[in-house]
C-alpha cells in the first residue's frame, strides 16, 4: 500500500492549558485530498488527544489513508530505553511512560517527577536537565553544563542529519523538546492502539491505514519566515502538511525507507530544501490575476452563456476560513468536508411503539410471547438481554436491547401485561432502524463548498459536530458614482437622481450571505474615486455608473490605468457593457448606472461570481416553464429579461419595457428570459420564468 490521502502535522506543547490561540498552544494543520485546511488550536493536551483519536477513526472509517506527524522525538539516544524499562524497544518505553505520566484537564502534570526518577537510574548527573526553579527537583540539574557521567549521547543520529539544534534532554528553557517528548509519547502509546494505526519506523506500516511519524518544522524554516505575520506555529503546521502532501508517493515512500529501530527518525531529514520548495506559497488564496477578465482575441459582442462560462472558468475562492459553532453557521459556506463524528442513528432503535423480540423465535400464524419485566424507552435503555422466545415493551426511539432484532407495532398486538399476542409472520427487522442507516460514522455528511441551511444544521448536529470550519464571509463593497446622484430625500432638484442602486445592491449582497460593505457615493472626481477604492475594506467591489467610456466614466478610466479593464459587451437587454477589472488585487464589477440594468446584471452575473469567490458553488437560477400571459415579437441578437410575475399560473410582464421604470422591479416577482435568437411569443406559449426566490431574493 502506498500513498496517503490526508496529511496532519501536530505542533505539540508541554505547557499548561493555553486557552487563546498563540505561542505554546497546540496547533494541528491538515491537508486533505490536496486541499489545505485552516490550522486548528487546542487549549489542552487532553482536548487535542481526544480530537486526534476521533479524527483518525473517522478517516479510517471513510477509507482515507492518513499520515500524522508530531514535532517531538519518538525515541531517545541508543541505550536509554533499555536502561529505563529493560527493553531496547522504544514502544515499550512509550508504554512505560504512559503508565507513569499524569496530566489533568488543566494541563497540570508530573513530568519533572518522572524525569527525576529516570535521572536516578543513571550514573553521574543527568541526562535530563532544565527546571523552573534552581533549588527544586534536586535530581535534575538546572543547566545542561551541570551534567556529567550519565553515559548518554547528546543527540540521536537523525538529529544530526536534520541539523536540529535542540536536545531531547532539555526540559525547561525554550525549546523544551524533552518536556514535549515526555508529555507526547504517552499519547502516542494510546493512539497506536487504535485499529489500523502504526508507528513509523518501529512497526510494519506498509499496510497501515494511519501512520504516526516524527517531523521537525525546522526543515522548512525559510518558508515559515516567508509566511509573514501571524502565529508562527500555525504557519508551521499548515506549511509542513502542505509540503508532505505535495511529495510524489514514490518520493515519500523512499524517504520512509529507513532503519532506525531504537532511536527513530525525523521524516524528511536531509530533504529540507525539497520540502521548503513544496511548502512555499501563499497561506490565503492568491489574488486573482489582472487578466482574469480578459476576453479571447477577436471577441466583440459576447453571448450571455459565453460570458457566464468565462466567469465560471476564471474565478475561484478568495476568502479564508474560520471555525464557528454549528448553531451559528446558518448561511455560511462549509470550508471543508464535514465528516460524521458518530453514526445517525448512533444505535439500532425502534421506529414505533410496540414489542421487541428475536425474529428467530417467531413464525407464521398466531404468536404469544411472555414479556420480560421492564421496558425500553428513548434515553432509558433496557439494561439486560431479552431471552430467546420472550418479548419486551419498547417505545419509539429506544435502543434495541440485546436479543431484539424485530418490533411489532402496538396496534397489531394484544397484551395482558404478562404476555403479548400477535399474528405472524413478522418480517425480520420490521419497525427498526439500523445503526448508521442514515449516515455512518466517518462518512461525508456534507461536502466542502456547501451553503449551510437550517436542515444542514440539523444533520451536522445529529452526527455529533458542535462546530464546523466555514469560509469567512465575502466582503462585498458597493459604491455609487456620479455627480448626478443624491441621497434619497436630500434635495428636490429635478436635475439630481436619488441613489437607488446602492441600497438595492447592498441588500442583494446581504441576502446572498455576504458581508455587505457600504462604500458610499463618490462624485465625478477621479482622485476621490481612487482614494475610495484604495481604502475599500472589501474582497470584491460592485460599482454602478461610470462603467462606459465617456469623459465622466471614471471607473473605466481608473481600471484602464491598472491595465486590467475589460469592457464586456454582453448581448443582453436590459444592460450595457460590464466593466470588469482588478483594483489592488480585488475584482471590480462595473455595473450599469440604470437600476433596472444594474439589477439584472447583478442577478445574472454578479450572483454566481460572488458565490464562487466566497467558496461556494456556481448557482444556476431556478427556471420554470410556464404559459405566457403576454405577446411579444423579439429580434435576434440579444437575450432579453422581462420583468414578470405569475398570476393564475401564467407569466404576465410589466406594461413598459423601459429600463427607467424602476417600479417594474418591485411589481415583478421574477424575470422572463427570452433566448438569444428571434422569437415570437403568443399567449399560452411556454416561456422560461426565473423567480426572484430562485436568485435568493424570495
Amino acid at each position: 500500500m502506498t500513498g496517503f490521502d490526508t496529511f496532519v502535522v501536530v505542533d505539540w506543547s508541554a505547557a499548561k492549558g493555553v486557552r487563546t490561540p498563540g505561542r505554546d498552544a497546540i496547533w494541528v494543520g491538515i491537508t486533505r485530498s490536496g486541499r489545505d485546511e485552516e490550522p486548528r488550536h487546542f487549549p489542552t493536551r487532553r482536548d487535542a488527544e481526544s480530537w486526534l483519536a476521533d479524527f483518525l477513526r473517522a478517516e479510517i472509517a471513510a477509507g482515507r489513508r492518513t499520515l500524522v506527524g508530531f514535532d517531538f522525538p519518538f525515541g531517545y539516544p541508543e541505550g536509554f530505553a533499555r536502561a529505563v524499562c529493560g527493553s531496547a524497544d522504544p514502544l515499550s518505553l512509550w508504554d512505560w511512560l504512559a503508565d507513569r505520566i499524569t496530566d489533568d484537564d488543566r494541563g497540570e502534570n508530573n513530568r519533572f517527577d518522572v524525569a527525576s526518577a529516570i535521572n536516578r537510574m543513571f550514573p553521574g548527573i543527568g541526562p535530563f536537565w532544565g527546571k523552573p526553579q534552581e533549588d527544586g527537583y534536586p535530581d535534575i540539574p538546572y543547566r545542561g553544563t551541570h551534567r556529567d557521567g550519565h553515559g548518554m549521547a547528546e543527540k540521536r543520529v537523525c538529529d544530526r542529519a536534520a541539523g536540529a539544534s535542540s536536545s531531547v534532554w532539555q526540559l525547561f528553557f525554550n525549546p523544551t523538546v524533552g518536556s514535549q517528548a515526555l508529555m507526547g509519547l504517552p499519547m502516542l502509546s494510546r493512539l497506536r492502539r487504535i485499529t489500523g494505526v502504526a508507528a513509523w519506523p518501529f512497526e510494519d506500516w506498509g499496510e497501515a491505514r494511519a501512520v504516526l511519524v516524527e517531523i521537525w518544522p525546522g526543515l522548512i524554516e525559510p518558508a515559515v519566515k516567508a509566511a509573514g505575520d501571524g502565529i508562527r506555529d500555525a504557519h508551521q503546521v499548515r506549511l509542513l502538511a502542505r509540503a508532505l502532501s505535495r511529495l510524489p508517493a514514490e518520493e515519500l515512500q523512499a524517504m520512509m525507507q529507513v532503519q532506525a529501530p531504537e532511536e527513530g527518525w525525523i521524516l524528511g531529514a536531509g530533504h529540507g530544501e525539497r520540502l521548503t520548495a513544496l511548502a512555499a506559497s501563499s497561506l490565503r488564496p492568491p489574488p486573482l490575476s489582472n487578466d482574469c477578465f480578459a476576453l479571447p482575441p477577436g471577441v466583440d459582442w459576447t453571448p450571455v452563456n459565453d460570458a457566464l462560462a468565462l466567469l465560471r472558468d476564471r474565478l475561484r475562492p478568495v476568502t479564508g476560513m474560520e471555525t464557528v459553532a454549528v448553531a451559528q453557521a446558518d448561511g455560511r459556506i462549509l470550508a471543508e468536508t464535514a465528516l460524521a463524528r458518530r453514526a445517525n442513528p448512533p444505535g439500532a432503535n425502534a421506529a414505533v411503539d410496540g414489542y421487541g423480540f428475536a425474529h428467530a423465535a417467531t413464525g407464521k400464524g398466531p404468536q404469544t410471547l411472555p414479556l420480560v419485566d421492564g421496558r425500553a424507552a428513548a434515553g432509558v435503555p433496557y439494561a439486560g438481554t431479552v431471552p430467546n422466545g420472550h418479548a419486551i415493551r419498547i417505545l419509539t426511539g429506544a435502543l434495541l436491547p440485546g436479543g431484539v432484532d424485530t418490533v411489532v407495532l402496538e396496534e397489531d398486538t394484544r397484551s395482558d401485561g404478562a404476555a403479548v399476542a400477535f399474528n405472524g409472520p413478522v418480517k425480520r427487522g420490521a419497525n427498526t432502524r439500523r445503526a448508521g442507516e442514515d449516515v455512518a460514522a466517518g462518512d461525508e455528511a456534507l461536502p466542502a463548498g456547501h451553503p449551510l441551511r437550517a436542515p444542514d444544521l440539523a444533520l451536522l448536529s445529529a452526527v455529533g459536530l458542535a462546530d464546523v470550519p466555514v469560509r469567512e464571509r465575502l466582503r462585498v463593497g458597493v459604491l455609487s458614482t456620479g455627480d448626478e446622484l443624491a441621497a434619497p430625500g436630500s434635495t428636490d432638484d429635478p436635475g439630481r437622481t436619488y441613489d437607488a442602486n446602492r441600497p438595492m445592491l447592498l441588500a442583494m449582497a446581504a441576502r446572498w450571505g455576504h458581508a455587505a460593505v457600504d462604500l458610499g457615493h463618490v462624485a465625478d472626481d477621479r482622485t476621490a474615486l481612487r482614494d475610495r477604492l484604495d481604502g475599500a475594506a472589501a474582497d470584491v467591489i460592485l460599482t454602478s455608473g461610470g462603467a462606459s467610456a465617456g469623459d465622466e466614466d471614471h471607473v473605466s478610466a481608473l481600471l484602464s490605468e491598472t491595465g486590467s479593464l475589460t469592457a464586456w459587451r454582453v448581448a443582453l437587454k436590459p444592460g450595457r457593457p460590464l466593466a470588469l477589472g482588478m483594483w489592488d488585487g480585488k475584482p471590480v464589477f462595473g455595473l450599469p448606472g440604470n437600476p433596472v440594468a444594474a439589477f439584472v446584471c447583478a442577478l445574472i452575473f454578479a450572483r454566481p461570481a460572488l458565490s464562487v469567490m466566497a467558496g461556494g458553488p456556481w448557482p444556476e437560477p431556478l427556471a420554470l416553464q410556464v404559459p405566457a400571459g403576454f405577446t411579444k415579437r423579439k429580434k435576434p441578437g440579444r437575450r432579453e429579461y422581462l420583468r414578470a410575475r405569475l398570476r393564475d399560473g401564467r407569466a404576465e410582464v410589466f406594461a413598459s419595457e423601459g429600463s427607467g421604470r424602476i417600479s417594474g422591479l418591485s411589481w415583478a416577482d421574477g424575470l422572463v428570459e427570452l433566448p438569444d435568437g428571434a422569437v415570437t411569443v403568443t399567449e399560452g406559449d411556454p416561456v422560461r420564468f426565473l423567480p426572484y426566490a430562485g436568485f435568493g431574493l424570495g
